[in-house]
């Protein structure tokens, strides 16, 4: 009797090896990380079980760890000292996220590349990603011109990309023209297009020290829409985007396959604080293999459409990939 017998391609290491579809490759990770002002060394994040916040000194050693394990880059965040109401500490040169960004720059040199998180959340002493206006809400186009300043500042501290991740419409033309205007024509934009206002940015929360009051669903997208996920891609490719980005990863892959169909620019996903916190809390009660959870994890990101993956483990991974 003849049968179709698609196990023959799954008898051995090395067949499997050859038939795989998806592989990880290092240049493919980006390491996003924290850098604390007045920190005299890394500060340990409760919730993020090996994760850190990197003081000045340590950021350098980091980036030279980051460098030699071959990964394509890494996504600066920056946790002030000192919090206002515009988030004053984002544009000032001598601010911590600016002065982490020079560190950095330096210390890469070509072997990576640094990129910056444009966002106000964490500069702001209401926690949003941008002003509010009389009424407690985020007035968007007067948050653009924060985001303008604030580009120009991260381009000038040597940012090699701007990852916006504010959610407010027309961010991505709002920085586009202020780069071009100040002779950064040439620092590309990552669009953080379709990101969710997910519980799984838990941890974060902490590693950031959020001051949020509330939430960001007015600007941050629904859980249940998918098709405004491709609108939002769109919109970010239209206004000149370089790079997309589908945030969280694990629970929007549908989006992320969407976004990889469609663009004709790469598309990244980012596997955010909850998605480490959750497979790392259930690796230490010896619920499920950590390293093979891991490696699915990244994996099923890839195999959804991600040209690159913004994972915490990004170091590990390349160290097993090798």
């Amino acid at each position: 009797m003849s049968m179709n017998r698609p196990r023959r391609l799954r008898a051995t290491p090395a067949m499997r090896r050859l038939v795989a579809e998806t592989r990880l490759h290092p240049a493919e990770l980006i390491l996003p990380m924290f850098v604390r002002e007045g920190a005299s060394e890394p500060v340990p994040i409760s919730s993020m079980p090996g994760v850190v916040q990197h003081s000045t000194e340590s950021l350098k050693g980091a980036i030279a760890d980051a460098a030699a394990a071959g990964i394509g880059g890494v996504m600066l965040f920056g946790v002030p000292g000192r919090k206002d109401a515009t988030g004053s500490g984002a544009t000032d040169p001598d601010g911590i996220l600016n002065v982490a960004t020079r560190i950095a720059a330096a210390e890469a040199g070509d072997a990576l590349v640094v990129q910056t998180d444009l966002c106000l959340d964490e500069f702001t002493d209401h926690g949003h990603c941008g002003v509010l206006d009389a009424n407690g809400y985020v007035d968007n186009d007067a948050s653009l011109e924060r985001y303008r300043d604030m580009a120009v500042a991260q381009a000038e501290a040597g940012s090699q990309l701007l990852g916006l991740s504010g959610m407010m419409d027309g961010q991505v033309a709002a920085v586009r023209e202020a780069l071009d205007g100040a002779g950064f024509g040439n620092t590309p934009i990552l669009g953080y297009a379709a990101k969710y206002a997910s519980a799984f940015y838990g941890p974060f929360r902490e590693a950031v020290q959020s001051s949020l009051q509330g939430d960001r669903r007015t600007y941050q997208q629904d859980p249940a829409n998918r098709r405004e996920g491709a609108r939002e891609v769109e919109l970010d490719l239209a206004e000149g985007a370089d790079v997309v980005m589908v945030k969280p990863a694990m629970s929007y892959l549908d989006v992320l396959s969407d976004a990889a169909a469609t663009s004709l620019v790469p598309v990244w996903a980012y596997q955010v604080s909850g998605e480490y916190a959750m497979i790392e809390a259930a690796a230490a009660h010896g619920w499920i293999d950590r390293r093979r959870a891991i490696e699915e994890s990244v994996i099923g990101i890839r195999r959804a459409g991600a040209d690159a993956v913004l994972t915490y483990w990004a170091l590990e991974l390349a160290e097993w990939i090798r």
